[in-house]
C-alpha cells in the first residue's frame, strides 16, 4: 500500500482542552424561548402599540378635560364612534378618542413609576432582610403589621389626608406595596442562602453585599420579572378603581378610572362612553400580564433545558 493513501495528523495538545458541547448564552435562551409563543408576540405588539399612542398621541391632541371646545356644542354632543371621530364625542362635545388616550397616558405613568419604586425598594430590602437572621426578626414584625391592613383602605386613607393628584397617588400606592415585594423576594433569598457556595462565600469573608450580587440575584431574576408581571396591570386596576370612586386623580387630570366614573350614568343612553375606557382598560392590563407572565417563564433557567 502506497503511503499517499493515509494523511497523517499532528498531535496537538490544546486539542483535548477543546469542549465539544454548544455554547450557551443565557439571554439568547431566554429571547428564544419567549419568542416561541404566538401569543406573547401578539400581546407584546398591542403592549407596545398602546405605549407609542398613549405617550404619542396627547401631544399632538392637547386634551385638557377642563377646557371646553370651542364649537357649536349642541351638534357635537354624543356623537357615536365613526371614521370622523373613531370613539366618538362626550356630553360636552370633547372627542373621546382624545381622552381615552390622555386618560392611558395618566394610568400608565402612576403604574410604571408605582411599579419601579416598589420593584427596586422590595428587591434591595428583600435580599438583606432573607439573608440576614436579625434583620429578618425586625422586618417580620413590620410587615405583620401592615399585611393585616386593608391595602386599599390604607391607600384610600392616604389619599384623604394628602390630596388628589399624581403625585400623590404614586406614593399611596408605594409606600407600603414595596413591602409585599420584600417579602415576597425574602422567601426566595432563605430558599438559596445557605447552599454550599454562599457558606464557602461567607467563610473566605466576602462581603454580603457582594454576595447578594453575585450569588443570590442572578437566581431571582424570573421571580422579580413575576413581581413586575404582576404589579403593572395590577397599579392600572388600583388607579382606575381609587379614580372611580373618587379618590384618585383629580377632575383637571384625565384617567381611565375618573372617564369610567363620570360617564357610568350613560350606560343607558351612550353605552360606548362607558364601554370604550373599560375595554381600554382591561386590554391594557391583559396585555401586559401575558407578556409578563410569558417572559417570567421564559426566565426561569429550569425551562431552557431540552
Amino acid at each position: 500500500m502506497s503511503d499517499n493513501k493515509f494523511t497523517f495528523v499532528q498531535l496537538e495538545e490544546s486539542a483535548s482542552e477543546h469542549i465539544a458541547s454548544p455554547q450557551y448564552s443565557y439571554w439568547k435562551s431566554v429571547f428564544r424561548k419567549f419568542f416561541s409563543s404566538k401569543l406573547a408576540i401578539f400581546m407584546l405588539i398591542v403592549a407596545f402599540s398602546v405605549l407609542l399612542i398613549a405617550f404619542i398621541q396627547p401631544i399632538f391632541s392637547k386634551y385638557n378635560p377642563t377646557i371646553m371646545p370651542h364649537i357649536n356644542d349642541r351638534t357635537m354632543k354624543y356623537i357615536r364612534p365613526n371614521a370622523t371621530y373613531w370613539f366618538g364625542t362626550d356630553d360636552v362635545g370633547n372627542s373621546l378618542f382624545d381622552a381615552v388616550w390622555a386618560g392611558t397616558k395618566n394610568s400608565l405613568i402612576i403604574s410604571l413609576i408605582a411599579t419601579a419604586i416598589t420593584t427596586v425598594l422590595g428587591v434591595i430590602v428583600g435580599m438583606f432582610w432573607g439573608y440576614s437572621k436579625k434583620m429578618d426578626q425586625i422586618m417580620i414584625q413590620i410587615y405583620n403589621v401592615f399585611a393585616n391592613i386593608p391595602f386599599t383602605l390604607l391607600v384610600m386613607v392616604l389619599m384623604y389626608t394628602f390630596g388628589q393628584g399624581m403625585a400623590q397617588l404614586i406614593f399611596a400606592l408605594s409606600v407600603t406595596s414595596w413591602l409585599g415585594t420584600a417579602y415576597f423576594i425574602r422567601v426566595q433569598v432563605m430558599i438559596i442562602r445557605d447552599r454550599e457556595y454562599n457558606l464557602a462565600s461567607r467563610c473566605l469573608g466576602t462581603p454580603t453585599h457582594r454576595i447578594l450580587k453575585q450569588n443570590v440575584l442572578p437566581y431571582l431574576v424570573s421571580v422579580i420579572v413575576t413581581a413586575i408581571s404582576r404589579d403593572v396591570p395590577l397599579f392600572i386596576s388600583y388607579e382606575v378603581f381609587l379614580s372611580f370612586i373618587g379618590v384618585g386623580l383629580s377632575q383637571k387630570e384625565a384617567s381611565l378610572g375618573g372617564m369610567i366614573q363620570k360617564y357610568s350614568v350613560y350606560l343607558q343612553s351612550a353605552s360606548y362612553l362607558f364601554w370604550i375606557p373599560v375595554c381600554i382598560s382591561a386590554f391594557i392590563s391583559v396585555s401586559f400580564y401575558i407578556v409578563g407572565q410569558t417572559l417570567a417563564d421564559a426566565s426561569d433557567p429550569r425551562t431552557h433545558m431540552v
